[in-house]
């Protein structure tokens, strides 16, 4: 038959080369902690924070450098990740605690269309409400599994055993089907159990070698940063045990692993607000199967909306193919076979942040809208309503920074002596307009906007941010603003939660009794704008 019948011996050969060529797909471990920022992992070469198992994936893979999050708070970072695009380009879900849209769909739920079995533990997409639109709820990040416990080492840890839920997963995976998998850490995500950094984790004060300058440095502060740096480890600790199931199962090899975080640190000024720690994010890569000159450092700016379509192209998916909506980020894949470091992709050259309404707390529900562009380390925002309060008013507890010793310090030391700068760094209204160096300032605390040899490189960052935009149909770029703000929170309880505040009717759980201010816009002088 191979002499007479040479083409009918191909086509039989390319028949039998398609399942394998299917299996081939990667598997897929996406790890995501909870309010984590750029450099506290070992690999950027942070010493208070242990990370082996982050370090491991860096060195084996990709460590980036310049990734960041469009918007620094969990739904719609969340939302942005699982969509490949801008949380301004998704309607309602571009605000927290969202209706989510049912047109948009999520690379998971692509995938376990197309051939792949995906599941999740602990925190997926969230907090808000999404449903398909005959009203079924979705499984955004895939099929839950967390039946399994251990106990936690602090009082404010996660008992979710992540590692052991990830086994039952892939036990039941059908054979021989490619699986994508979310761990969704709850770490380091608030509360803390204050001091057990030291008291359980063996950290010592001296350990971290620069308290920011947006804080005071003291025995609290870096108390509650090396409390936050336990919870790093503990989401760490995890990923080390699912890298050791996928080693002994000999699936590490064609796993695709990604590593990174929603959003930056929950303190004052970080997560929430639109600065680089709130913005941006660890990211490291691993793939042997795909990934060329491993150990590399990419220079290049990329955001999380990059990671869906970099998750369908491995897949063999188009978004169109795989029934989402277009992306708009851009696929990672060039980088992971290119052999060069630093600055890779000339077009890589910038990055859109922004925020509409995250928590509760002003009056009529409304939020905070910022715009921001980040090129060439420089980080210029528009505030678009400079006259509201960007954590929530004073009186309902600035919500939009969660409860913590450093925040609760911050407020009373202010009470105690008005002049101390570091309340309006966290909490003060500010300028319609914000610049700041990255390389000379990476805290952000001293604005260029005003200075007049910055304001060419002001008007250029401005004009390439509103041409972006534009470019991506942002209603607030179109004077349709209003129509974000208008769209409702998910949970009944926190619609209108400024007047039912004042009312008396409702109280929130995640700040101290201590954090509520007394005047609201009427505040005396010590809280006013200067």
């Amino acid at each position: 038959m191979e002499m007479r019948f040479p083409l009918l011996r191909s086509l039989l050969l390319c028949a039998l080369a398609a399942p394998a060529a299917q299996a081939a797909r990667p598997n897929i471990l996406v790890a995501v902690a909870d309010d984590w920022s750029f450099g506290h992992a070992g690999a950027y070469g942070c010493k208070w924070v242990k990370t082996p198992h982050f370090d491991r994936v860096a060195r084996e893979g990709l460590l980036f450098t310049r990734a960041y999050t469009p918007s620094a708070k969990c739904a719609p970072s969340r939302s942005a990740l699982l969509t490949g695009r801008n949380p301004w380009q998704l309607g309602a879900a571009v605000n927290h605690s969202p209706v989510f849209p049912a047109e948009f769909g999520t690379y998971p739920e692509a995938l376990s269309r197309n051939g792949y079995f995906v599941g999740l533990t602990a925190k997926g997409w969230g907090p808000g409400e999404a449903k398909d639109a005959a009203g079924k709820p979705r499984q955004m990040a895939g099929t839950p599994f967390n039946k399994r416990t251990a106990p936690a080492p602090t009082s404010g840890i996660n008992k979710n055993d992540y590692a052991a839920n990830f086994s039952d997963f892939l036990a039941a995976r059908p054979a021989g089907e490619p699986w994508c998998f979310w761990y969704g850490s709850i770490e380091p995500h608030r509360e803390y159990e204050y001091g057990a950094g030291v008291s359980k984790g063996g950290k010592q004060l001296a350990d971290i070698d620069r308290v920011p300058a947006y804080w005071p440095d003291n025995e609290i502060i870096r108390n509650d940063m090396l409390d936050y740096a336990m919870e790093v480890e503990h989401f760490d600790r995890h990923l080390g045990r699912m890298l050791e199931a996928l080693e002994a199962a000999g699936q590490l090899e064609n796993t695709l692993v990604i590593v990174t975080a929603d959003n930056g640190m929950p303190f004052p000024r970080g997560k929430g607000q639109e600065y680089d720690v709130s913005n941006h994010l660890p990211l490291a890569v691993r793939w042997p199967a795909g990934i060329k000159a491993p150990g590399r450092v990419i220079e290049d700016y990329v955001s999380l909306i990059d990671l869906a379509p970099s998750l369908l192209a491995v897949a063999e998916l188009s978004a169109e193919k795989a029934g989402m909506a277009p992306t708009t980020g851009r696929s990672l894949v060039s980088l992971f076979q290119s052999e060069k470091g630093g600055r890779v992709e000339p077009v890589r050259d910038r990055v859109l942040l922004g925020r509409e309404r995250n928590d509760v707390g002003r009056p009529n529900d409304a939020g905070y809208p910022i715009r921001s562009i980040v090129k060439d380390g420089l980080l210029f925002s528009v505030n678009f309503e400079p006259g509201r309060w960007p954590a929530c008013n004073p009186e309902t507890g600035y919500l939009d920074t969660d409860g913590s010793p450093t925040k609760t310090w911050l407020l009373e030391s202010h009470r105690r002596n008005p002049a101390d700068p570091h309340w309006a760094l966290a909490f003060g209204k500010r300028g319609a307009e914000e610049l700041y160096d990255l390389a000379a300032d990476p805290d952000c605390v001293h604005n260029l906007a005003g200075v007049a040899d910055r304001q060419s490189v002001k008007t250029a960052l401005a004009q390439q941010l509103g041409k972006d935009l534009l470019a991506e149909g942002d209603l607030r770029m179109l004077g349709r603003g209003a129509e974000y703000e208008a769209q409702p929170y998910s949970d009944q309880r926190w619609r209108g939660f400024y007047e039912k505040f004042q009312a008396g009717k409702v109280k929130p759980g995640w700040v101290n009794p201590g954090d509520f201010e007394e005047g609201g816009d009427s505040l005396p002088a010590r809280l006013r704008k200067e």
